[in-house]
Formats: structure tokens, sequence, C-alpha cells
């Protein structure tokens, strides 16, 4: 089974808002719905504007993992909405590092220099993740003034680009 990495598809929206509200919600228990998290609607308008993107992962058509960049000024992004299915996580799929690693590159493309996120306490080995590929634990207020903050967003990182 190929996975594969695509940028965003309209005909893809609802799978992918099941999987997110799948995880916050029912795996999670996170207070969020889909009502709170309106950018999930309007992607193209949200993320893919201003040089960002929202890719997918995909098991031949089902949507097993997201993840988004969404530039905020010149040289800053945030890396929103990364999700990755239960049993698809880990090995062998390496679908969270494939889908970080074109985030990245696409950074790097657009000249940033920073990339910040926002999760929550709850997401443990998203901590990990995020520390293996060179994030550093930040306080909030050192986020910069435009960063997007999502209300759930408890623990705060930021990534400065090689």
């Amino acid at each position: 089974m190929a996975i594969r990495i695509i940028e965003y598809q309209e005909q893809y929206t609802s799978q992918l808002i099941e999987l997110i509200l799948g995880i916050q919600v029912g795996e999670y228990g996170i207070a969020t719905s889909l009502k709170a998290q309106p950018d999930l609607l309007k992607i193209p308008e949200f993320y893919q504007a201003n040089h960002g993107n929202f890719w997918l992962a995909l098991d031949d058509e089902k949507v097993v993992g997201t993840i988004s960049l969404k530039i905020f000024s010149p040289t800053q992004g945030a890396l929103r909405k990364m999700f990755v299915a239960d049993g698809y996580r880990g090995k062998p799929y390496n679908i969270a590092q494939q889908l970080f690693e074109r985030l990245h590159a696409t950074a790097k493309e657009q000249q940033l220099t920073t990339i910040y996120l926002g999760t929550t306490d709850k997401y443990l080995a998203a901590h990990r993740f995020y520390e293996k590929n060179g994030f550093k634990l930040i306080n909030k207020t050192q986020l910069p003034e435009e960063f997007p903050i999502v209300l759930v967003d408890n623990r705060f990182y930021c990534l400065d680009i090689a």
C-alpha cells in the first residue's frame, strides 16, 4: 500500500473533517467542533492563500493524514492541523514525517525563517515528534503578534529554519 501526499482537493473535505474531529473529540476528548474551526470549510482561502498550503496523506482514496502551513508574515508561518489516523502512525508508514518534510520544504521555498505551532498538552506523541524535528518549546508570550492562536492550544513551539 502506497501512501500519497497531495495538496488539498475539495473532494476530500468531508473525510479530512471526519479525521480531524475524530482525533480531537473522539480520541482525545477535546472540547471543539466544526463550528469552532471554520477554517476547515475554507481551506483554499485560509491556508493556501499567501503561498501557504494544506496537504493530505492518502491511502488509495482514504484521507489518513493532514498538515497545513499558514503563512502569516513574510518570514513566518504556522504549522497547523497535523493529524494522522490511528493505525497509520509511526512505522512502517512514517506519514507524519512525510507530511512535515513537505511543509518544511515549502517553508524553505517561501524563504520563511521560523515556523511556529500551537498544540494541546494532551498530544504527548506529537510533542515528541516536534522536538525530534528540531522544534523548541516556547512560552505563549514569545509568539509573534500575528500568530493565529487556537483557543484550545496551551503549548507552543518554534523552529528556526536553517
